[in-house]
């Protein structure tokens, strides 16, 4: 089965998902600087979720790329990752009118939580359909970030309800380590590319 639908579908619901977040957004009706100092809570709230919602959008991207195909239950563990991120504008929207409230900021970890669980299934279905010792398995190898990530979000959500701003600083410590370059998947492409061109000479 082609992988060129589930890409298409996935960058439509991202970017769904982005437009209503900054939706959400209301402007101010006064004209001033100090009109925006209600939103901050708000504004904050966007960055944090545009950027989660980006690294995910770039790392599905590069997944895809060491891909050669997908079947039913890649499809389906891809949808329940789009599941739990088009929950995303909701618990962003809420955690920022409640100007990180503890059980607002907990709903927000839960979601992340569950994408990043949601995220590895779809790394371990696409190698039990690809095998142990594909481009795709030795790019991801142990996983450590994502397992990583899994951690600090589950520490997180029981913290938010005593120190909600802590917590959110877990989150924000997630995002930081997924914005250090990685290149495994790169490398992985570029691999693929070059076996590819053997291949054909």
């Amino acid at each position: 089965m082609s992988k060129g639908r589930l890409e298409a579908f996935s960058d439509g619901v991202l970017a769904i998902i982005i437009t209503i977040m900054v939706l959400e957004l209301k402007a101010p009706r006064e004209s001033s600087l100090a009109a925006l100092a209600p939103l901050v809570p708000a504004l904050i709230s966007y960055l944090l979720s545009f950027v989660f919602v980006g690294i995910y959008w770039n790392n599905h991207h590069h997944l895809l790329q060491v891909v050669r195909h997908v079947n039913g239950r890649v499809l389906w563990a891809n949808l329940h990752l789009l599941f739990w991120l088009s929950l995303t504008p909701f618990v962003t929207s809420w955690m920022g009118e409640t100007n990180f409230s503890p059980w607002p900021v907990a709903a927000y970890g839960i979601v992340l939580l569950m994408a990043g669980l949601a995220y590895f299934i779809l790394t371990r279905v696409l190698i039990a359909q690809h095998g142990q010792k594909s481009t795709l398995a030795r790019a991801l190898g142990s996983d450590f970030k994502g397992k990583l990530s899994l951690f600090l979000y589950a520490l997180a959500i029981p913290i938010a309800f005593e120190l909600p701003g802590l917590a959110c600083s877990l989150y924000a410590l997630v995002a930081v380590i997924w914005l250090i370059p990685d290149r495994r998947m790169e490398r992985a492409v570029a691999e693929k590319t070059i076996e590819g061109a053997k291949v054909e000479e």
